[in-house]
C-alpha cells in the first residue's frame, strides 16, 4: 500500500481495501468519489487481480481517460491494463466479437443520432406516414426509450411497425445504433446461458461510477455479468440523480441491497469542497426528499460566509444586480435551471463589460430558433437584407413563408414586436417545424424568453436595433476557443486576473464541477422547480436534487437570487444560515416587496 498514491480518510480506505463481494459506496458531494474509485482500481491491481479480469465503467470518456492515465502511470504492463471506458465502449467491444449472433459481421457500423434519424425518415417516407401524427423526432425518441428499457412492444402498432422496419434496415446495412451497444449484449446474455457464463468467467470484477444515473439496459448488463461472483462495486450519490429525462433510474442505486443482500455499504460523508455553512444549507434542503439513502455530510473546512439570498421584481433587475455584484471573476460561475435564462444575464454582462462564456452551450442570440426569428424581423425592417431573406426561405417552411414574405415589412410597421412574433409563428407554423427536435421544449422556452424581452419595446425597429447593438458588443464568437484556452474549468484559478470570463451554464452542465463563487439565479417557483415538474412528487424531488447539485458546486461563497415568487426550496434553508445582501444596489419599491 505504501508505494501507491493513497491519501485516504478511514471511510475511503475501507472502500478501497474491499476486494471480493458486492460493495456500495455512497459518496456525498465533494467527498472524493473519483479518487476513491481510482484508488480502488489500483488496489485491486496491486493485489494481483489480473487486469484483464477487471471492468471499470464511467459515464464520460474524459473520466475514463483520467482513470486510464492514473492506472498506466502505476502499472506499465500494457497487457494487464483493465478495461476502462464507458458503457457504450464496453458494449461495442462485446458486439465486435459477438456480432454474428445478430446477423452482422464484426466490422459493423455504429449509427449515430443523425444516421438513425435519416433512416427513420426514409421508413416514414416509404410508408407514407402522416408527418403530423408521426414526426420523425418523436418516433426516434420512442424507439430509443424502448431500447433503453429493453422493450420491443409499443402501444401504437404503427410505431411498432416502424421499429421493426428500422431494425431490419440496421441488419441489412450491417449496423447497430448507440442504444444497441448496450441492449444487444443484454439480449445475447439473456438468450444464451453459455455465452453469459463465458463472459462471467472472463470478467470477474466490476467497478461502476455514477451508479445513480444508469438506465434499465445498463443495469441489466452489469447485473447479468456480475451475478456469478458478485464482485461488483458501485459508487454514486442518489442526492445528485438529475437525469431521469435520459431514462436514468436512481432506484437501481437505492435497491442495491435488494439485488445483493450481503453487500458491504460504505458512506463517504466528509466533504472536502465547501464551507460548513454551504454544506449545512444544502444538506437541509436535500433532507426534505423522501426517496433517498439518508446521509449527513460534514466538513472540517471553515465556517465561511452565510448564504446570500436576493429577491427581485424581474429577471432584468436580477441580472443587473448580478452584474454589479460580480466584483471578482476568478473561478466564478453563474448557474440557472434552463438555457433560456441566460438572455438577461448575457445582456447585463455585455452592458457592464464583464467577459463571459457559456459552458456547454450557445449564447442566446446564437441559438437557431432565435436567429431564425431575428432574421425575419431584420428582413421585415430592411427588405434589402438578402442574407436574412435567404435564412427565412431556408429555415422556415417555404410553403408557409413565401405567401407572407412580401407582407412582413407592413406587419412590422403596424404590429408591436410581440404581435409580430406571434403573427410569424402562426403563419409559418414554425413551432410545428421544431417538434422533431429532441430539444423542442428548450427551444420553445428560448422563444418564450425572446417574446418576454420583446414586450419591453414599442416597435420592431427598436427591438432589432437593441439586439444588433448587443451582438456588435458581444464576446468573441469562438466559444469553443475560449473553452480550449481555459483548458479545464477546474484549473483556471489563481493565475487569472479579474478580467477572466465568468462561466454561465445550466445546473445540469455544472454537475461534477466546482467553483469558489457560485451565483444561482432564477431560483423562482415554476423555474426551480420547473413548472412541468410541480404536479408529481417524484418530479419535485428531482428538482430538489437539482437545487442540491447547484448549491454544492460552491466552495467558498454561494449567492442565490430569484424574481417574483421565491422557490419553495429557499424556505427549506435554515434561517440562521441566510442573509439578504442589499449592498451596492439601489432597490426599487417593487423589488422591496420581494425582500420581506
Amino acid at each position: 500500500m505504501n508505494d501507491l498514491p493513497y491519501d485516504l480518510n478511514p471511510s475511503q480506505f475501507e472502500a478501497v481495501k474491499h476486494i471480493n463481494g458486492p460493495l456500495l459506496i455512497t459518496a456525498g458531494a465533494g467527498s472524493g468519489k473519483t479518487k476513491t474509485l481510482t484508488s480502488r482500481l489500483l488496489f485491486l491491481l496491486s493485489n494481483n487481480i489480473p487486469g484483464h479480469e477487471i471492468v471499470a465503467i464511467t459515464f464520460t470518456n474524459k473520466a475514463a481517460e483520467e482513470m486510464k492515465r492514473r492506472a498506466t502511470a502505476i502499472f506499465t504492463d500494457q497487457q494487464n491494463i483493465p478495461f476502462i471506458g464507458t458503457f457504450h465502449a464496453f458494449g461495442a467491444r462485446i458486439l465486435r466479437k459477438e456480432a454474428i449472433a445478430f446477423d452482422r459481421s464484426g466490422s459493423f457500423s455504429i449509427f449515430d443520432e443523425s444516421d438513425a434519424i435519416k433512416l427513420i425518415k426514409q421508413i416514414l417516407k416509404n410508408g407514407d406516414f402522416d408527418k403530423i401524427q408521426y414526426p420523425f423526432g418523436k418516433v426516434r425518441r420512442q424507439i430509443s426509450k424502448a431500447k433503453d428499457e429493453l422493450s420491443s412492444s409499443f402501444a401504437d402498432e404503427n410505431v411498432e411497425y416502424i421499429y421493426n422496419q428500422y431494425e431490419t434496415q440496421l441488419k441489412r446495412q450491417n449496423a447497430f445504433d448507440f442504444d444497441d451497444l448496450i441492449g444487444k449484449p443484454v439480449r445475447l446474455f439473456e438468450s444464451s446461458p453459455q455465452k453469459l457464463e463465458e463472459y462471467q468467467s472472463r470478467f470477474r470484477y466490476f467497478l461502476v461510477d455514477e451508479y445513480q444515473d444508469i438506465n434499465t439496459a445498463q443495469y441489466r448488463l452489469i447485473k447479468l455479468l456480475s451475478d456469478k461472483e458478485k464482485n461488483l462495486s458501485v459508487v454514486g450519490d442518489d442526492h445528485q440523480s438529475i437525469y431521469s429525462f435520459r431514462s436514468a433510474d436512481f432506484r437501481n442505486f437505492l435497491n442495491f441491497e435488494r439485488d445483493f443482500p450481503n453487500a458491504k455499504i460504505v458512506i463517504l460523508d466528509q466533504n472536502y469542497r465547501s464551507t460548513k455553512n454551504i454544506v449545512s444549507a444544502s444538506s437541509a434542503v436535500i433532507h426534505h426528499n423522501k426517496n433517498q439513502r439518508p446521509k449527513t455530510l460534514w466538513t472540517n473546512n471553515e465556517e465561511g460566509s452565510l448564504i446570500h439570498i436576493q429577491g427581485f421584481y424581474s429577471a432584468e433587475r436580477e441580472a443587473e444586480w448580478l452584474a454589479l455584484n460580480i466584483s471578482d471573476n476568478q473561478n466564478t460561475a453563474v448557474l440557472y435551471r434552463t438555457n433560456a435564462q441566460s438572455r438577461p444575464i448575457e445582456q447585463a454582462c455585455i452592458f457592464n463589460g464583464i467577459p463571459y462564456f457559456i459552458y456547454g452551450g450557445l449564447r442566446f442570440y446564437d441559438r437557431k430558433e432565435i436567429k431564425d426569428i431575428v432574421s425575419a424581423m431584420r428582413y421585415a425592417t430592411n427588405p434589402a437584407d438578402e442574407l436574412s431573406k435567404e435564412r427565412l426561405l431556408k429555415e422556415f417552411k417555404k410553403t408557409r413563408v413565401r405567401p407572407i414574405i412580401d407582407a412582413l415589412p407592413e406587419m412590422a410597421s403596424s404590429l408591436s414586436p410581440v404581435e409580430f412574433i406571434g403573427y410569424l409563428l402562426k403563419e409559418t407554423a414554425y413551432l410545428e417545424s421544431l417538434r422533431n427536435d429532441k430539444n423542442f421544449e428548450e427551444r420553445q422556452e428560448n422563444i418564450g424568453e425572446l417574446i418576454s424581452f420583446a414586450s419591453g419595446f414599442s416597435s420592431v425597429d427598436e427591438l432589432i436595433e437593441r439586439i444588433s447593438l448587443l451582438e456588435s458588443t458581444d464576446q468573441p464568437k469562438s466559444i469553443g476557443q475560449e473553452k480550449q484556452r481555459s483548458d479545464s474549468l477546474q484549473n483556471t484559478t489563481a493565475s487569472q486576473n479579474n478580467k477572466s470570463p465568468i462561466r454561465l451554464m445550466t445546473i445540469h452542465m455544472a454537475k461534477g464541477l466546482e467553483f469558489d463563487n457560485v451565483f444561482l439565479v432564477g431560483a423562482s417557483e415554476n423555474i426551480l422547480p420547473h413548472e412541468r415538474a410541480i404536479f408529481k412528487e417524484d418530479d419535485i424531488e428531482e428538482e430538489r436534487r437539482l437545487m442540491y447539485v447547484a448549491m454544492t458546486r460552491a466552495k467558498k461563497k454561494l449567492s442565490i437570487s430569484f424574481f417574483r415568487n421565491a422557490s419553495r426550496f429557499l424556505y427549506e434553508i435554515p434561517p440562521e444560515l441566510v442573509v439578504f445582501a442589499n449592498s451596492n444596489f439601489a432597490f426599487s419599491d417593487e423589488d422591496a416587496l420581494y425582500l420581506d
